[in-house]
């Protein structure tokens, strides 16, 4: 089971990338982020309240803590996504700047978690992290249209959702996941609301492409990658689910390359290899982690908490 949950976070969490793309060229990003969280708060409020258990109301502290994930996981790691795609960074690069996220968590798991990641699997996230390095240089070589600066910008969005995952695993006690998720999307609405406000982007186009893009992201990004990465986060633990992140690179890039005819160069192909084979250095063998006293991952009771997917 978690093999067919893994397989399926990889492909939401991608499709996110793809998502995003399919709604560029429709509108602002603000517009688009905005009515995705707008929709899918309206769905979710009600379920979540219908579906409460009694006696189970979070109290404000813990409203607050999930809210504050939630901004970070899709408040700032979407907006960053969808604006170094709308700036011209292709896919499959953006997906593998943000699939640098496992050599980022590995540095802090120890200090911040008690969890030690092993040699093999320091082997395997440094091994990640030079594919990046390829990927990336190559396309900015190839894409002289692009200011190298956009390249940046998906690295801020790794950071705030690296960010929220370590609130998540510090967080005292476990919340519902469609709790969380009802809380992550609310404030997410709320954030994109203003913003769209702001920039004068809040009036949604009558195009198709537009509702279909929400429509994806709704229902594989949201729905599917950011649960599916809380739901794995309790099963598998914090090194081996980031460690899936290399993935999100060849998925998305072959994605990108059929749907958008984006191009997928030998440099391209080299530096997904070397993605590919830090995923299966790092999943060899289960970690031997030994979470510190408080840590979440220490507690046998699964946690979900949909934060954000997609990813983008």
């Amino acid at each position: 089971m978690t093999v067919v949950l893994s397989v399926l976070f990889v492909l939401c969490w991608a499709s996110g990338f793809v998502g995003a793309k399919l709604g560029a060229g429709a509108a602002p990003v603000t517009t688009l982020l905005m009515w995705r969280f707008l929709l899918l708060a309206a769905v979710l409020l009600p379920v979540a309240w219908v579906t409460r258990k009694r006696g189970s109301r979070p109290s404000g502290r813990v409203l607050g803590r999930q809210a504050v994930i939630g901004a970070l996981s899709q408040g700032g790691y979407l907006l960053t996504v969808y604006a170094a795609i709308q700036l011209g960074v292709n896919t499959g690069t953006t997906a593998l700047i943000d699939g640098m996220q496992p050599l980022v968590v590995a540095a802090l798991v120890g200090p911040l978690l008690g969890v030690s990641p092993s040699g093999r699997q320091w082997l395997g996230l440094v091994t990640g992290f030079l594919g990046v390095l390829v990927v990336t240089l190559g396309d900015a070589s190839a894409n002289g249209s692009v200011p190298w600066w956009a390249y940046l910008v998906p690295f801020a969005g790794m950071l705030s959702l690296v960010a929220a995952t370590f609130i998540e695993q510090r967080s005292p006690a476990p919340v519902r996941p469609l709790a969380g998720l009802t809380v992550h999307s609310t404030t997410s609405a709320v954030v994109f609301t203003a913003l769209a406000l702001a920039t004068g982007g809040a009036v949604p186009p009558a195009d198709p492409p537009f509702w279909i893009a929400t429509g994806w992201l709704i229902a594989l990004s949201t729905l599917g990658g950011y649960g599916l990465y809380w739901t794995l986060l309790a099963r598998l633990g914090v090194t081996r689910v980031n460690a899936l992140m290399f993935l999100m690179a060849p998925v998305t890039s072959v994605w990108g390359a059929v749907m958008f005819g984006e191009p997928f160069t030998p440099v391209t192909a080299a530096g997904l290899t070397v993605g590919l084979l830090a995923v299966v250095t790092v999943a060899h063998r289960r970690p031997r982690e030994q979470p510190a006293a408080g840590a979440r991952e220490k507690r046998p009771r699964p946690v979900s908490r949909p934060a954000g997917g997609p990813a983008a």
